[in-house]
């Protein structure tokens, strides 16, 4: 089976990672490619997830309800990486992004399930993106007994006497990643907490106002880009 993928000039082919088999690397997620199919360009040594070379172009995703967010190859900081708004962790390669709210997400973290089981707990837990303030005490993840931040999502126990909340890592660190569903109800019980708008406007932006936006952040950047260079030079006369 040959596929054409937006982010690699070659055709891909399927193939299967049989166990034991010399290990390949993600360019998607840079995550290490498992027992599971991948899209190959063996002449690059390009290898993508199945699931990674499936993803959606865009997501509506509940962590920002006021844009879509946009699957891009790779950053377009001038650090050429960004922050994941969901874990924290630094990424390098394909991301989704709201460049007008500066959000980048990981894929493997937009398609992080609702709810999952853990061994380490009796009841589901479900996926929250925001911390509720304790009055200042830290909260500690139970799996690994490091400190959750604020800022980024975790999985909790809705049953007020556990208090169980972990790392979306530690959540789901044995769990196949799967492809979020747009079509599942805004109610659903995911959205835990109340998002705070970091942006709104009157009506949301459709994909191609997000792409539209993204490219002229393109140019500006290259202007700027070029314009530095030309005051380099000429000091250098």
């Amino acid at each position: 089976m040959e596929y054409k993928h937006f982010s690699h000039p070659h055709t891909l082919t399927l193939y299967k990672v049989e166990a034991g088999q010399q290990q390949y690397q993600c360019h998607g997620c840079q995550l290490p490619c498992q027992g599971s199919n991948i899209f190959a360009c063996w002449s690059c040594n390009f290898f993508l997830h199945e699931h990674c070379g499936n993803a959606n172009r865009y997501v509506k995703h509940p962590s920002h309800p006021e844009h879509p967010l946009v699957l891009l190859p790779s950053p377009t900081y001038c650090s050429s990486s960004y922050l994941c708004n969901g874990c924290g962790a630094p990424g390098s390669s394909f991301s989704y992004c709201c460049p007008m709210c500066e959000v980048d997400v990981h894929v493997h973290c937009a398609y992080l399930p609702p709810n999952v089981t853990h061994k380490a707990h009796e009841h589901e837990v479900f996926l929250s993106f925001k911390l509720p303030d304790f009055n200042g005490v830290p909260v500690h993840c139970k799996i690994c007994a490091k400190e959750l931040n604020s800022k980024h999502w975790y999985y909790f126990c809705e049953k007020p006497e556990c208090g169980f909340r972990i790392h979306t890592f530690c959540a789901t660190n044995e769990v196949k990643p799967g492809l979020y569903g747009d079509s599942q109800p805004d109610d659903q019980a995911q959205v835990q907490v109340q998002i705070p708008v970091s942006c709104s406007q009157p009506q949301p932006p459709t994909a191609e106002d997000v792409l539209a936006h993204l490219l002229r952040l393109q140019i500006i950047e290259a202007q700027i880009a070029n314009a530095s260079n030309q005051s380099s030079l000429m000091n250098s006369l």
